[in-house]
C-alpha cells in the first residue's frame, strides 16, 4: 500500500527547472553525461508528447515536484499493439521510501493501459538494490540480458 500523499500528473512547462534538477540527479546516479542539447530535446519531446514520449511528475500536496517518470511508447514485432518503455524513473533522495516511486510506476501502468500498450517494461543496474526491492514487488524480473554498442 502506497503511503505517498501527493499526486501524479502529466509534465507541464512550469516543471522545467525542477525536472532538470531531478534529471541531473538521475544521470549523476547512473554516472552518465547527457549533453545539454540532448537534454533540451528530451525536455521538448516530453513536454510536447512527441516521438512517443510522455512525462509524469510526482508532486507533494503542497505542489513541490519530487519525482518523475519519462516513458517512450513504441511498436513491437511481437505485438499488434504498443509497448511502453519506462526509460527514466527518479525520486528525490530526501523523500525516498514514502511510496512515490510506486505511485509513479502505477501511474505509468495506467497510462500504458489507457494507450493500449500490451507491455510495460524498464531496466536498472544489477546493483541498484534499493530500486530493485520495489521493482520485485511491482513488476516481474525477466531472464533477458541487455547488450549495447
Amino acid at each position: 500500500m502506497s503511503r505517498f500523499q501527493g499526486r501524479i500528473r502529466a509534465l507541464e512547462a512550469r516543471d522545467e527547472a525542477r525536472w532538470r534538477a531531478l534529471f541531473h540527479g538521475y544521470t549523476t546516479f547512473y554516472k552518465e553525461d547527457v549533453p545539454k542539447d540532448v537534454e533540451d530535446l528530451t525536455w521538448q519531446r516530453l513536454l510536447a508528447g512527441e516521438d512517443g514520449m510522455a512525462g509524469l511528475i510526482a508532486e507533494t500536496d503542497r505542489g513541490g515536484v519530487i519525482g518523475f517518470a519519462n516513458v517512450v511508447f513504441h511498436r513491437s514485432t511481437w505485438s499488434a499493439g504498443w509497448y511502453c518503455y519506462l526509460e527514466d524513473l527518479f525520486v528525490d533522495p530526501e523523500i525516498r521510501g514514502a511510496g512515490c516511486g510506486r505511485a509513479l510506476i502505477e501511474a505509468v501502468y495506467a497510462l500504458a493501459e489507457a494507450r493500449g500498450a500490451t507491455r510495460t517494461y524498464w531496466a536498472t543496474q544489477q546493483g541498484n538494490a534499493t530500486a530493485r526491492r520495489l521493482y520485485d514487488q511491482i513488476g516481474e524480473l525477466t531472464e533477458f540480458v541487455q547488450y549495447r554498442r
